[in-house]
């Protein structure tokens, strides 16, 4: 058994009750996806497989054998930051940074949730295209907490950035 973690093979965990994040943190080091409320709850944890966002803290890493999961590490470039990331700073879409890897993992998802015509619940027509509106923006993102209170900046962040791809 083994996955892909920010395009790199690695090998399941030998203990089956191993979580996703404590993997990702413990044994392979990769700290940018954080340990929040561990219950689910807060976001803190999401990362991407396969493309979808998924908490870490509640996938056993064993559920994810065979598929690729990208965490906040793998989102930047050798020499630029993702441009999610580079707009998470030019809108102050964040205080502590806490929440940030999990933010955006979640808005990477969300985009493409939206591009696939996932509807929201604040969805008007559900047979429409979805458009990222802040409204529709601010439900999609409403797993993924701040307690520092940048959601304002996040959602600017991800506005900017992403609303032009799925429809603003």
């Amino acid at each position: 058994m083994s996955l892909i973690v920010n395009g790199a093979k690695v090998s399941a965990p030998a203990d089956p009750r191993t979580s996703l994040l404590d993997l990702l943190r413990e044994e392979l080091h990769l700290t940018g996806t954080k340990k929040g409320c561990n219950q689910g709850a807060c976001g803190a944890c999401t990362v991407l497989v396969d493309g979808e966002r998924v908490l870490a803290c509640l996938t056993l890493a064993v559920q994810v054998d065979g598929r690729a999961v990208t965490t906040i590490e793998g989102l930047a470039g050798a020499d630029a930051l993702h441009p999610l990331q580079v707009a998470f700073i030019e809108h102050d879409g964040f205080q502590c940074g806490y929440c940030t890897p999990g933010q955006i993992c979640s808005a990477l998802g969300m985009a493409a949730e939206a591009g696939r015509g996932v509807p929201s619940h604040v969805t008007g027509e559900l047979a429409a295209e979805v458009t990222l509106t802040r409204e529709e923006i601010q439900e999609r993102m409403s797993g993924n907490l701040c307690r520092c209170g940048a959601h304002n900046g996040i959602i600017d962040a991800i506005h900017a950035t992403l609303a032009a791809e799925v429809g603003a």
